[in-house]
């Protein structure tokens, strides 16, 4: 079950519970590593925009969705998770993938290479 430690704007989830919440049509994951870190590696279909071009480019993030940010460890992403936060988007919507991209190619899960989906 997602949680929420003190003082956080955003839900930590496990990948088992990432990739519960991948499937649904409300989701959308997004990886905040760089460029070369993506292409290496990333979640299926996720949206690929690097921690430092978040507060540039939050217009990109769908606000009627729930965000889950991946990165390789969880701190990028937990930093991008409070970013988001802080620039208006709905707490009950932002979701830190902790496990990172790491995780989930190693449990299996959709992944895809260089510039693919």
């Amino acid at each position: 079950m997602p949680r929420r430690e003190a003082n956080e704007p955003y839900y930590r989830l496990t990948i088992t519970e990432a990739a519960e919440m991948y499937e649904d049509d409300d989701s959308v994951v997004v990886d905040v590593r760089r460029e070369d870190e993506y292409l290496s590696g990333h979640v299926t279909g996720a949206l690929a925009i690097p921690v430092d071009d978040l507060l540039m480019r939050i217009e990109e993030l769908p606000m009627d969705k729930k965000l889950l940010f991946i990165c390789a460890q969880g701190v990028r992403s937990g930093l991008a998770a409070e970013m988001a936060g802080a620039m208006g988007i709905d707490p009950e919507n932002l979701y830190n993938i902790e496990d990172g991209t790491p995780g989930w190619i190693e449990q299996g899960l959709p992944t895809s290479y260089g510039a693919d989906g």
